[in-house]
């Protein structure tokens, strides 16, 4: 266990026995929990007490033939939270687009249009090319956060001439690098797309946050879409697992395609289990907001010390222009391990389980990069390279 692991679960300094720390790694309950302090991903959450309960007392029948009740309960759940017909539950939000797309795309040649940033061509693993043959119509944003209808209309191919290749599915992304899609333009798109007889798919992976800023219902924005995928185990803080909502004769295609990728689940209980707890605890339960407020928090500190941004907050995410504020990237990152903070570039992801202690830390890093002005530092060293920490690649999540 590295350094820092061991600082954020026992709150001190390390403690290891036979190469092992005490506690280290476990933060059921939230007490000893290295996520509180760590801002490179909400994918970092760890899951809690009352998770492992419901794991503890969930039903362990098989999923493949569809006869667990703890799953087909959370399906169910789902399915009427977001106002579609049915639901079905697959391992990650990368297999849930997949399977969608692949579900809804037939027979080439065909075309997803989707923003070029989305996560589905930036960080799946080509997965709509070696999954759906589909060929990508990427869209840059002119306005920075998020297509429009106009976009859209300029860029699919709408056409049966033999030279073409038409444009069968738009991929909309909600929220996308925390920036809010608004239901007014996802109607709009939506309304054109129906015309022409387009499918339309969300990543919604964090949905649940745009909701929970204010911007829409669950049931208005799903309304718009044939399909979504939603994410459990980014900012709701279950261990794993995401779902797929749609019609029933599409849920029933995109249970065959999840079998064909081996993403059939048997006892699958113990993914459901506290995946629900989940959604209830995190989502309904209201935890997001202060994450939300945390973020704008954090964006103030930045800005009042004179850094700079690259967007502004609308979710839990705050992008610092590290550069563009005089401040060495490797060092922000060496010096956030030392204040006990994890950072890995400008994106600064708050997720719920982040605290005071963890904002309190981030300030005086703020402090030490922008005004030169070193606080009480956590440890000596990092335990961890900069460059091993550093946004590399297609390494976003």
């Amino acid at each position: 266990m590295s350094e820092f692991a061991a600082y954020t679960a026992n709150g001190s300094k390390s403690s290891v026995h036979s190469g092992t720390a005490v506690n280290g790694g476990n933060a059921w309950g939230a007490q000893n929990n290295p996520a509180a302090f760590d801002f490179r991903s909400d994918v970092t959450t760890t899951p809690t007490a009352s998770m492992l309960n419901a794991i503890a007392q969930c039903t362990l029948l098989d999923d493949v033939f569809m006869e667990d009740p703890t799953t087909l309960s959370l399906e169910r759940f789902v399915a009427d939270l977001t106002g579609k017909e049915d639901a079905v539950l697959v391992l990650s939000g990368s297999m849930g687009n997949q399977v969608a797309l692949r579900s809804h795309l037939t027979a080439p040649p065909h075309a997803i249009l989707c923003d070029r940033r989305a996560h589905i061509i930036q960080y799946e693993a080509g997965g709509v090319a070696s999954l759906s043959q589909a060929l990508v119509q990427p869209v840059d944003a002119a306005n920075g956060k998020y297509i429009t209808l106009e976009e859209v209309q300029k860029y699919a191919v709408v056409s049966d001439d033999v030279h073409a290749c038409p444009t069968r599915v738009i991929e909309l992304e909600n929220t996308l690098n925390g920036t809010i899609m608004p239901l007014d333009e996802v109607r709009r798109i939506s309304a054109w797309a129906r015309e022409q007889g387009i499918i339309l798919h969300m990543d919604g992976a964090r949905l649940w946050e745009a909701v929970a800023a204010g911007a829409g219902t669950l049931k208005e924005y799903c309304a718009e879409m044939d399909s979504l995928s939603l994410c459990f185990s980014k900012g709701l803080g279950a261990p794993i697992g995401s779902i797929v909502v749609g019609s029933q004769p599409f849920i029933k295609r995109c249970r065959w395609i999840r079998k064909s990728i081996g993403g059939g689940l048997r006892q699958a209980g113990v993914v459901a289990a506290p995946a629900r707890v989940a959604v209830e605890e995190t989502f309904l339960g209201g935890k997001l907001a202060q994450s939300h407020e945390n973020a704008r928090r954090i964006e103030k500190i930045w800005t009042d010390l004179g850094g700079k941004t690259d967007y502004p907050v609308d979710t839990n995410m705050v992008w610092l222009n590290i550069e563009g504020s005089g401040v060495d990237l490797d060092t922000f990152i060496e010096l956030g391990e030392k204040y006990g903070v994890r950072v890995r570039g400008g994106r600064l992801v708050v997720h719920y389980q982040i605290g005071e202690d963890a904002i309190e830390r981030l300030t005086q890093l703020f402090t030490h990069v922008l005004k030169g002005e070193a606080g009480e530092l956590k440890k000596g060293k990092a335990d961890i390279p900069a460059e091993e920490l550093k946004l590399k690649g297609k390494g976003v999540e």
